[in-house]
């Protein structure tokens, strides 16, 4: 079967194929492409030379693994599959998380030598507990995104669909739909029911299974309205002021508690806000993006785009796939939308508007926060469709053209 190469992430990783000091760990959302990307990762190992029976691939969401839920099952499993195998043994293990204090198995392969280990999981709970505290400097965790645009684009023709001749458009259909993979396949109702099976996909595997959720009902609630207002500047406090003015009583240990579940299930990502003057985080306040706009989609039967939010949305998991950490900046009264860190050495500032055009008030608007850093590092306004200005130094871009041609901010 031909699968969708993302090169973002195979570049980021093919240095360390053969590495068998460190394991690679894959995390991301459920359905985001974790599978495939490990399974390009062999066939690319296979063009590289290495044997199939080197190649040891487990996949514990299968019928067949559905009894592999502890650690000592796993290690019996991983024992019959590599028996015999002479060389390096290239070990794939998909949705580990499956299996109870799996850590300590995967170690032992580690500390054995002779095994390059890949292992992926679909929410932040891989990453805590004992695999931070028995790995501390054993493995490197690589976070995959669900399509961007330019893969998004590449993934349409791959399937043989139809890419409209303008990019805007085609841009404006990402922004409504998202980017998981398999939804590419589907249409209209059947889209939006796949997105749909997906947020109850999460709920049962990876919230349910691990977390007590005494009242579905509530929890839902909350789902839906951060969801729903994404992108928007919240509080705990003006959180649980709406959902009581919406008839809906909860604690605030309880929100906290389920905005946490939310964030270890990668549907939705906290952005904290940096002060530019003190150069430190602001407390309180903050925004949650969505890991993929196909969230939204799925719960809202209004086709039409809310584009300030689903611009802002998508700059933001862009960045992030792109390696860039990124918070939102604040500098006295004004804000920037958002400033990027890449390897903790280099910054650029980023604004993001669906247009400027509308008046010079709107322009200047955009163009403010800009004025206000006082710093050299690059400087970028990004809109959806604006003819192109030059102004102050300030690099301004079109979304879909910036993002088709995998540019960079720094």
């Amino acid at each position: 079967m031909k699968i969708y190469k993302r090169e973002t992430y195979l570049k980021k990783i093919r240095g360390f194929y053969r590495d068998t000091e460190l394991i690679k760990v894959i995390t991301g959302v459920r359905r985001c492409g974790k599978s495939c990307l490990m399974q390009s990762i062999r066939d690319e190992l296979l063009d590289g030379g290495v044997k199939p029976e080197n190649l040891v691939y487990l996949d514990l969401d299968q019928r067949e693994y559905r009894k592999i839920t502890d650690a000592d099952a796993l290690d019996s499993l991983i024992e019959e599959k590599t028996a015999g195998i002479r060389g390096t043994t290239y070990l794939f293990i998909d949705e580990i998380q499956n299996v109870k204090d799996f850590e300590g198995v995967i170690n032992g392969c580690r500390a054995g030598g002779g095994y390059s280990i890949f292992i992926t999981g679909s929410n932040s709970y891989l990453l805590s507990g004992e695999l931070v505290t028995k790995l501390t400097g054993r493995y490197l965790e690589f976070e995959l995104f669900t399509l961007n645009f330019e893969e998004y684009l590449g993934m349409k023709k791959f399937l043989g669909k139809t890419v409209l001749p303008d990019l805007t458009s085609e841009f404006d259909l990402y922004l409504a739909e998202g980017g998981f993979p398999k939804a590419l396949q589907y249409d209209g109702a059947d889209k939006q029911a796949y997105l749909q099976g997906i947020i109850s996909e999460i709920f049962e595997k990876d919230i349910r299974r691990r977390v007590r959720i005494r009242n579905s009902s509530v929890f839902d609630t909350v789902q839906r309205y951060i969801i729903s207002n994404f992108v928007a500047p919240v509080s705990l406090t003006n959180i649980l002021e709406d959902l009581r003015k919406n008839g809906c009583e909860i604690k605030r240990e309880t929100l906290s508690r389920y905005l946490t579940i939310l964030e270890d299930a990668k549907i939705i990502c906290p952005c904290r806000r940096f002060d530019l003057k003190s150069r430190r985080s602001i407390a309180g306040e903050q925004k949650y993006y969505l890991s993929d706009l196909g969230f939204y989609y799925a719960l809202n039967t209004d086709a039409r785009v809310n584009y300030g939010p689903a611009m802002e949305n998508t700059v933001y998991t862009y960045a992030r796939s792109k390696g860039y950490k990124v918070s939102v900046g604040r500098i006295g009264k004004l804000e920037c939308d958002f400033i990027l860190n890449k390897d903790n050495r280099d910054y650029a500032y980023v604004q993001v508007a669906m247009t400027i055009m509308g008046s010079l008030e709107t322009e200047n608007r955009e163009y403010r926060p800009f004025g206000k850093i006082r710093d050299n590092y690059p400087k970028y306004l990004v809109t959806r469709s604006d003819p192109i200005q030059r102004r102050a130094g300030i690099k301004h871009v079109n979304a879909p053209q910036f993002m088709k041609d995998n540019g960079l901010f720094v």
